[in-house]
């Protein structure tokens, strides 16, 4: 089978990764005769009520790199690269909430900026907590023009409790909300994972401090629930808590059991043994450990999507009296449908069926697409913000957004794109219900589709599952927590006969390393741990799953090959290409031809036919082909390249051209009961073969 139109963005895709390389040049040292840095003025003689705004721009570049512009004294300006260092780009990554800075850029590599130069010479020993704090001329002293304008490369990893995506007030709080949760208040609910109720809990110093509850509303709960990934929030029975704290206070006798001749409690030795039971499991955790107050107001309106946008009241150094009438806040989350585990509730409690994410390697993240009319379409990132992301995230059965993200970093989509400008309050149960505006082709396109990160809860799922013998930790043979008969846990492995890359894309979810380039049956080179029996068998997932126990799998292990080295592996990627067809083009260019033998020897000899061509009379007769146009677009997060290197590409002199992989796309058609009745392939081929799109050069 032969198509007459080769795959345009894929080509280029493919020739990009294998022939273009680039770099980032340090620094460039100043030749002009520099005075020695001194540190700049103090934030403290700027006004009180100003903070020091930080933001990346410049074009090109993606979210977590740019020119570097500061905002001082409500002007917007940029820093020279004269002494500039990786330091530098450390302290302003974090400024902006990204962890640290893989690199910088000098000379404008992102565009001349605008306006003044406020910083040169900087230098930052890397500790700093605010670019102000760094030795420089001074601000508003440079004897830089913008062609000198200094960018920065982040880390693309969020510190938590940023709540801006890309403009930050960069203030310095010492009493800075990053991490909460939730400690069970009851025995019982420790066991339990997600964990939907308990006392708030905030990470002070080294160790957890709790939030007094006088004043608090069921929107602080909303804010605390959708941080740690619940789209609901409960009313707690504060009567019932106030009761197991009196009780837990009280000094508990222990119950006298009366023994029977025959060595078993009587029944009302049972029943003071049980009542003993239900007391103590009901015990305050809080109670084990005196409580400390770090926190003693909250005024969230319940839009913000992190504790720390809200109004907060910090415990006072000289204040004596700790949360007086008050007890420690206490919330109670509803979790969405994946995380329920009442199977009746989880009927009623539907997610968006008009709503989706795509291309996103774990759970809760992806590109955003909407349906409208029967078909999906995209949205734009224009005026994208983390309280429309949000909404998208509760809608789905997720808690608040983690992160807004811009410039399809979670892979182009295809069709039409519906929304743009989307303006949620941060309210609204859905997507639709806010303001947007609808757009035409010109005013965005799919280098601009919007995604999410969406907060989940915590499973713990991936405590039951490791990788060992990998040379890196994306990769290795699998080993999985089981019990036995006794209810002793042990590591075994898992059969690998019918494992496949489905299983495998589970498997790395729930390790949290991303999508699954392949998954391995045979690890003999990856023997390196001491663990070598099987204990599970015919797994057999659909590749949504979020953990291995959750896909099909026999009761009792029944492996043929039960060796270790026969056990399953998997190599994990954070980025992964996806490669769509275009369906409706095939559609419209089909066509039945019948040509003789003589005049596809080319096709033959490039392997290019069915089987069943190699039992022809060559070369007489003709061959009956079905041909179309076909174009296969990359929508994934990296390119497509061959695995094969280019000295193993083999050349094909009919056509003129390499093949770095014998088969790249199995056609084949079927009948209307779905039965194949004929079949063909395509291998991979040069740009030379490539009808390039308008914006694609070869």
């Amino acid at each position: 089978m032969k198509k007459s139109r080769c795959f345009q963005q894929l080509a280029f895709n493919l020739l990009y990764g294998l022939w273009i390389t680039c770099c980032l040049a340090q620094t460039t040292p100043s030749n002009a005769a520099t005075p020695a840095p001194t540190p700049s003025p103090s934030p403290s003689q700027r006004p009180m009520n100003e903070r020091l705004k930080v933001r990346l721009a410049g074009y090109p570049r993606k979210h977590n790199e740019g020119r570097v512009e500061i905002s001082y004294k409500g002007e917007w300006g940029t820093i020279c690269d004269d002494d500039f260092s990786l330091a530098n780009a450390n302290v302003l990554c974090r400024q902006m909430g990204f962890v640290s800075a893989t690199g910088w850029a000098h000379s404008a590599k992102y565009g001349k900026g605008q306006g003044k130069i406020w910083l040169d010479n900087v230098l930052c020993n890397g500790g700093e907590k605010s670019i102000e704090f760094c030795k420089s001329r001074g601000w508003g002293n440079s004897d830089c023009t913008h062609d000198e304008d200094a960018g920065v490369v982040c880390k693309d990893e969020r510190i938590p409790g940023f709540v801006e995506s890309n403009v930050i007030d960069a203030h310095v709080d010492e009493n800075k909300i990053e991490e909460v949760r939730l400690r069970p208040v009851v025995a019982m609910a420790k066991k339990r994972l997600p964990i939907t109720e308990g006392v708030v809990e905030v990470k002070y110093k080294d160790g957890w401090a709790q939030i007094c509850d006088l004043g608090w509303t069921i929107k602080n709960t909303r804010v605390i629930c959708g941080m740690l990934g619940f789209p609901h929030e409960k009313k707690v029975n504060k009567n019932f808590y106030k009761r197991l704290r009196k009780r837990a206070a009280e000094k508990v006798s222990r119950p006298k059991v009366n023994v029977s001749a025959s060595g078993r409690p009587t029944s009302k030795a049972k029943a003071n043994s049980k009542s003993k039971q239900s007391s103590t499991g009901k015990r305050l955790y809080l109670e084990r450990q005196k409580s400390y107050f770090h926190i003693h107001s909250v005024a969230c309106t319940g839009t913000e999507i992190h504790l720390a946008a809200c109004p907060l009241e910090f415990k006072k150094p000289n204040a004596t009296v700790s949360c007086e009438g008050g007890m420690a806040a206490v919330v109670s989350c509803m979790p969405g449908p994946l995380f329920m585990q009442n199977s009746g509730l989880k009927k009623k409690l539907r997610t968006s069926r008009n709503v989706r994410l795509k291309g996103g390697a774990r759970l809760g993240e992806g590109r955003v697409e909407v349906l409208k009319d029967n078909e999906w379409g995209t949205v734009c990132d224009d005026r994208w913000n983390l309280q429309s992301a949000s909404v998208v995230c509760r809608e789905l059965g997720f808690g608040s957004a983690k992160e807004a993200l811009t410039g399809s970093r979670m892979g182009q989509g295809m069709g039409p794109i519906y929304m743009n400008e989307v303006k949620c309050g941060g309210q609204e149960r859905t997507i639709w219900s806010c303001p947007f505006k609808n757009i035409t082709s010109e005013d965005c396109q799919h280098t601009e589709d919007a995604g999410v990160r969406c907060n989940i809860p915590y499973m713990g799922l991936e405590n039951s599952i490791r990788l060992t013998g990998g040379r890196t930790r994306y990769e290795g043979r699998l080993e999985v927590l089981s019990s036995d008969a006794n209810g002793t846990q042990r590591w075994g492995l898992i059969c690998g006969e019918t494992w496949t890359t489905k299983e495998a894309m589970v498997a790395c979810r729930q390790l949290g390393l991303g999508y699954a380039n392949q998954g391995v049956q045979e690890t003999w080179y990856w023997d390196s741990s001491n663990v070598t029996e099987m204990v599970m068998s015919g797994i057999k997932c659909t590749g949504s799953e979020m953990s291995i126990n959750q896909c099909q799998h026999h009761k009792t292990v029944s492996c043929q090959k039960s060796a270790a080295k026969f056990g399953a592996g998997v190599i994990c990627s954070e980025t992964t290409s996806d490669l769509v067809l275009n369906a409706p083009l095939v559609q419209q260019t089909v066509y039945i031809e019948d040509r003789p033998l003589h005049m596809l020897y080319c096709a033959a000899e490039e392997d290019c036919l069915s089987k069943s061509a190699a039992k022809a009379n060559w070369p007489y007769g003709h061959r009956r082909l079905l041909r179309f146009s076909s174009q296969i677009n990359n929508i994934g997060r990296a390119d497509f390249k061959p695995k094969a290197g280019r000295h193993s590409w083999v050349w094909h002199a009919c056509h003129g051209h390499y093949h770095s992989m014998d088969i790249f796309t199995h056609y084949d058609l079927l009948n209307a009961n779905g039965s194949k009745v004929a079949e063909g392939h395509k291998a991979s081929f040069c740009l030379e073969d490539t009808d390039c799109q308008e914006v694609v050069t070869q």
